[in-house]
């Protein structure tokens, strides 16, 4: 399948690496006009003449200038990236250079590329469909292994191929209404009503794990922000000390010491954790620095995914933890208990713990129980295993789709059971096709294309 829009029949250009100095710079040229504008500027050869999928070596020159010696990758549509004509002109990795042979390129009628435009392009030209062309900016940006995975699995088609399938059983069944009404005088039936709400409620169990994918897809595209919270001198900088197993925060044995919030990023079992070293909490005190880091404390609990509740064991009693994890509960926070310097815990304070299973025992300053608590934050975080060969959507726009999808399909279970007329049950069935068509570009319109590739780096 491809989409035509008008104004997309020129030829852009653009730089597909890093700005920056480097050993290879890449310049990526697409459109119909490729081979003719680079003909002008490379003189070794006629590379309309050259086969597809071939590298030709020489030098680019704008009059008789030379720009620089090059390595010209030749691509002939529709076997390309973008479905058109396309070349990628590898130079040295000047800016300079760079910025000159973009200029001689677009002084011979090429244009530059827009955010995402080559990208845009492979969609209109039908080499990707939408959710795929979607997964290329997720794996551009992809900083764990996991989110590697899912993009990769997506991009590769895994997701629409889901989908793919679940659009041609809708539209069987869709077309044996629709016949059913041009022979409405016979009072037939072609499409099987028992076959119709066995498929419904198969694809309506579908989307459910889809739609129940999206929380761990958001965790896996985002990371999880997880609050550190906890007394004054409870032991909050020696723990992110202990996870990111360098000394990141100061500590010091004086109560108080963090006045402010520090973030810190950390890579566990292929998820990024943000953590967040908080002032400690307490409720009076005079100084007034210290009030406004409470302050940020408590907003950054209010914000965050995880709190991480670390506590002495020493100095707190049970009924202090319930009250604290009333409060959490109350906010719908998701939450770790953590009882710190079991190393110099009391008798009393031991058998405290064995009677709290929910609290994770650790020493942060002799680093016990700190894999253990790591352990607990990627459970948390995800809730069982990340099966990334599975399709998981990570897409909030692909998440609302499916939410109106499912709830389409409810609107045609609905409908049979009320027995209601076969051109009402098409209405609904085509609502549904809709919404899928909606994920894979099948339905879309040219502003809401801007919109979605605005976001993809120039180059892509």
């Amino acid at each position: 399948m491809s989409i035509h829009l008008s104004g997309w029949d020129d030829t852009i250009v653009a730089l597909a690496t890093p700005q920056g100095i480097g050993a290879i710079g890449v310049i990526r040229v697409s459109g119909k006009e490729s081979f003719h504008i680079l003909n002008q500027l490379f003189p070794s050869k006629d590379l309309t003449a050259q086969a597809s999928h071939t590298i030709q070596v020489g030098y680019l020159k704008e009059d008789d200038q030379v720009l620089d010696e090059v390595v010209l990758s030749l691509f002939k549509g529709p076997r390309s990236y973008t479905g058109e004509d396309v070349i990628e002109i590898s130079c040295h990795g000047s800016p300079f250079i760079q910025e000159q042979v973009i200029r001689a390129i677009t002084k011979k009628g090429a244009r530059l590329a827009k955010p995402g435009e080559f990208t845009q392009r492979a969609f209109l030209n039908g080499k990707l469909d939408l959710a795929q062309a979607e997964s290329v900016a997720d794996l551009i940006a992809s900083n764990t292994e996991a989110s590697r995975k899912t993009a990769l699995h997506n991009m590769r088609g895994g997701f629409s191929s889901d989908l793919k399938q679940l659009r041609e059983q809708l539209i069987r069944f869709s077309a044996m209404i629709e016949l059913e009404l041009d022979f409405s005088q016979e009072d037939v039936e072609f499409a099987d009503r028992t076959a119709l709400k066995q498929l419904i409620d198969e694809l309506d169990g579908s989307i459910q794990q889809l739609i129940r994918s999206f929380s761990l897809g958001n965790v896996i595209r985002n990371g999880v922000q997880v609050a550190i919270i906890g007394k004054p001198n409870a032991g909050k900088s020696t723990l992110l000390n202990a996870l990111l197993n360098e000394n990141r925060a100061i500590v010091s044995d004086i109560a108080g010491t963090t006045r402010d919030t520090i973030e810190e990023v950390i890579n566990i079992n292929g998820i990024l954790f943000r953590l967040v070293d908080t002032a400690g909490i307490r409720e009076h005190t005079a100084d007034i620095i210290e009030q406004i880091g409470v302050a940020k404390s408590l907003e950054k609990m209010n914000a965050s995914d995880i709190v991480l509740y670390l506590f002495d064991v020493n100095e707190t009693t049970a009924e202090e933890l319930k009250a604290f994890e009333q409060t959490l509960k109350e906010k719908n926070i998701q939450y770790l208990l953590v009882a710190n310097k079991t190393d110099t815990a009391k008798l009393g304070s031991i058998q405290a713990i064995t009677h709290m299973p929910y609290a994770i025992s650790i020493s942060a300053k002799t680093h016990t129980g700190i894999d253990v608590l790591k352990q607990a934050l990627t459970q948390k975080a995800i809730s069982g295993d990340v099966n990334t060969e599975a399709t998981i959507v990570t897409n909030a726009r692909h998440y609302d789709a499916l939410l109106k999808l499912s709830q389409s399909l409810t609107d045609v279970r609905n409908g049979m059971h009320d027995q209601v007329p076969g051109d009402l049950l098409a209405l609904d069935i085509r609502q549904c096709l809709h919404y899928l068509g909606l994920i894979t570009g099948e339905i879309t319109n040219e502003d809401q294309l801007d919109f979605i590739f605005s976001k993809f780096c120039i180059g892509k």
